[in-house]
């Protein structure tokens, strides 16, 4: 009688997928919810350097250009929503002693930097009398669903540009 229940395999198969299911399950929602949140960085990343790269190309800036260019970099961080990006562009010039200093700056959703404070910059990037422009995202990527990740994200990212047309950008209404 113990030979043939041993031998007996009806129903294994039903009873190692009830078994392995749960890993599987556990492994697909995970592969979605990484593979979301690698999309989502390299949407903050492509924001960052594309808000550098808008204010690069001008001469000079007004608060009308800044937020015609807020509105272009909020379509980039799609399909996420864009009510949770940070941006921050500014104009950081020389400050003769090897480092920058913010000669303008303008925010969407954030705080932007103070006129005149110091900005820490890679050495060599700012030559003397030129600048760069900054630009800085933020982001809170939230999970798609709860199920394997259950807290927000931050995700940031920098991003130096030199202007293109002029040594130093200038914004004609900022304070």
């Amino acid at each position: 009688m113990f030979a043939k229940i041993r031998r007996a395999d009806d129903g294994m198969a039903a009873v190692e997928f009830a078994l392995v299911l749960p890993a599987m399950i556990a492994l697909i929602f995970g592969a979605i919810e990484v593979t979301s949140a690698l999309i989502c960085k390299a949407d903050v990343s492509n924001t960052a350097s594309t808000a550098a790269d808008l204010v690069a190309q001008e001469s000079q800036v007004s608060t009308a250009d800044m937020n015609n260019v807020f509105s272009a970099l909020g379509s980039l961080i799609y399909p996420f929503p864009s009510t949770g990006i940070k941006v921050v562009i500014s104009s950081v010039i020389d400050d003769g002693h090897g480092g920058g200093k913010v000669d303008w700056s303008k925010t969407y959703n954030g705080t932007a930097r103070t006129k005149g404070s110091a900005v820490t910059v890679p050495t060599g990037l700012i030559t003397t009398g030129g600048s760069v422009v900054l630009s800085e995202v933020t982001y809170i990527y939230t999970p798609l669903s709860n199920v394997m990740v259950r807290f927000p994200i931050n995700m940031s990212n920098k991003f130096y540009s030199h202007p293109r047309r002029v040594p130093q950008i200038k914004c004609t209404d900022c304070p």
